[in-house]
């Protein structure tokens, strides 16, 4: 599972092989899994709320990523993919539980007393967990990546400005936890031995799932009545985009950059959800959103900019999550 070459860290962040330049396919194919995060994940906190009109919290979560990660280990399995073993999916079921059970179920319980804008904000604050865990797995962020760590925080904090910060303190501190949970989890993942390609997906969405199931069965969550058309749309949407499309988009960059590169797109996504529930939902935009904006693009810029290739001495690139699509 591990690959024997020394890794190459290069000037975009890729990890390598022994080549100290990325392809060109490989650098597309990287740009192309950000702006699926950037994009796509600041949709999903507006989808959410909408998906909530419909389906109990926890269940929600539950169809979400049983239904796609049934679909991806249905396609795997078609294209030959090996059965995971039980360590496998003991580990996926680890990774799965920490990622989405109480990563995104955090979100989603938060959602039904905090507006859409405000979790993606308060999300936000996940590339700092990340770097705080990198320090506890032993690899700390350079001086850039902390300097982009803080125009990002510095963003948020002006694009929170003038806005409703009003919510539950029990959702509030779901995000909290739902952040720092998803930070370790994506860190951790890295590893641990979990199944090839598009397995590891599944596998994790099916464990993350299962506990979301559970967790709904101990809540006593019971459908009102049925789910309006709105509802339904809402979570094929999280189900298809969400889940197959930009869940699997992170787990590829996780294999390849550096954790301060995957996790850049919780900066950029408040603006897109503060900019979709301003259109569709309804929601304020806080005027000091003028000067934010633009500290959250450098701070990404920062994050995204080239690299001198350093080899990482005495180690071995963990073959992850995704990359193993």
């Amino acid at each position: 599972m591990v690959q024997s070459d020394q890794p190459v860290i290069t000037g975009d962040g890729l990890t390598m092989g022994k080549t100290p330049s990325s392809p060109p396919a490989a650098r597309w194919a990287i740009a192309l899994a950000l702006f699926l995060l950037y994009v796509v994940w600041g949709s999903t906190y507006l989808a959410m709320r909408v998906a909530l009109e419909g389906f109990p919290t926890f269940r929600m979560g539950a169809l979400r990523f049983l239904v796609a990660g049934t679909a991806l280990f249905l396609f795997a399995r078609a294209r030959g993919a090996p059965f995971p073993s039980p360590r496998q999916w003991r580990n996926s079921l680890l990774i799965g539980t920490l990622l989405l059970a109480i990563g995104n179920g955090g979100v989603s319980y938060a959602e039904q007393t905090v507006s859409s804008g405000l979790a993606a904000l308060v999300v936000s604050g996940m590339p700092l967990w990340m770097a705080l865990f990198s320090g506890v797995f032993g690899k700390w962020p350079s001086a850039g990546d902390w300097a982009a760590l803080a125009l990002g925080a510095l963003g948020i904090i002006l694009l929170n400005l003038g806005s409703d910060l009003h919510a539950k303190t029990a959702g509030m501190l779901a995000l909290l936890v739902a952040s720092a949970s998803w930070a370790f989890g994506s860190l951790w993942s890295r590893r641990l031995e979990l199944p090839a390609g598009a397995m590891a997906t599944a596998a994790q969405m099916l464990g993350g799932g299962a506990v979301l199931q559970g967790v709904s069965l101990l809540r006593g969550e019971h459908f009102a009545g049925w789910p309006s058309a709105r509802s339904v749309g809402a979570l094929a949407y999280l189900v298809v985009f969400g889940s197959l499309v930009a869940f699997s988009a992170y787990l590829y960059l996780l294999a390849r950059v550096r954790p301060t590169v995957a996790s850049s797109y919780a900066y950029v996504n408040p603006v897109v959800a503060m900019l979709l529930g301003a259109a569709l939902g309804q929601e304020a935009v806080p005027p000091a959103a003028l000067l934010a904006t633009p500290l959250i693009l450098a701070s990404v810029a920062v994050v995204l900019r080239p690299r001198r290739a350093t080899a990482v001495a005495g180690s071995a690139p963990v073959e992850s999550v995704a990359a193993r699509h």
